[in-house]
């Protein structure tokens, strides 16, 4: 990377465009570039749940090497042409997926976002993955990329999903459940 970031501004984008990693210029607010400016938010809200106290090791490990896939998947969206997010990379995170949901209890109902601080970031970050995942899926109407990134991603959001049940867990408030019966229809006046 040499001295490529030694100078911050440039105000080559004062006029509403931005450069891709191949040189040339598009609209600030191109789909590609809102695809992959969402994911570098999801790469934010991970860091987030990172920088909370209590997260266990082994989904520090996990999501720190999410953070380091999601920098590679911002580069592939950003160079059009460049593949970088690989098939395997889609397998580790089934594993992990795998591996992590195993111990839990099955579901039985919705959760709301919340249980504990690291929980609800994480939550927030399964949010801004699924936003991530609809832009790249619109990208990919009007442009040519591969299937990869949205595979990613598609499988990144239940993987996050399932550490906001284990965190949860691990710092002791628990998951929330969602109380459908709190809205139970009122029984028609008697006349």
């Amino acid at each position: 990377m040499g001295n490529r970031l030694s100078r911050i501004y440039t105000r080559t984008g004062d006029d509403g465009s931005t450069g891709l990693g191949d040189g040339s210029r598009v609209g600030k607010d191109s789909l590609r570039v809102t695809a992959y400016g969402t994911v570098d938010e999801l790469n934010s809200t991970i860091g987030m749940v990172l920088a909370t106290d209590g997260v266990p090791d082994d989904v520090r490990e996990v999501l720190t090497q999410v953070q380091h896939d999601l920098f590679d998947l911002g580069g592939e969206l950003c160079i059009p042409g460049m593949a970088t997010v690989q098939d395997s990379d889609i397998a580790r995170l089934e594993s992990t997926l795998d591996d992590l949901n195993e111990p839990l209890p099955p579901l039985k109902e919705f959760i709301l976002p919340g249980g504990g601080m690291a929980a609800a970031c994480g939550h927030l970050a399964r949010t801004v993955c699924r936003r991530a995942e609809r832009e790249v899926v619109a990208l990919a109407r009007a442009e040519d990329i591969r299937a990869q990134p949205q595979r990613y991603l598609n499988r990144l959001s239940d993987l996050l999903f399932v550490i906001c049940r284990v965190l949860a867990r691990a710092s002791g408030h628990g998951e929330v459940l969602w109380q459908h019966e709190r809205r139970r229809k009122p029984k028609p006046a008697a006349e």
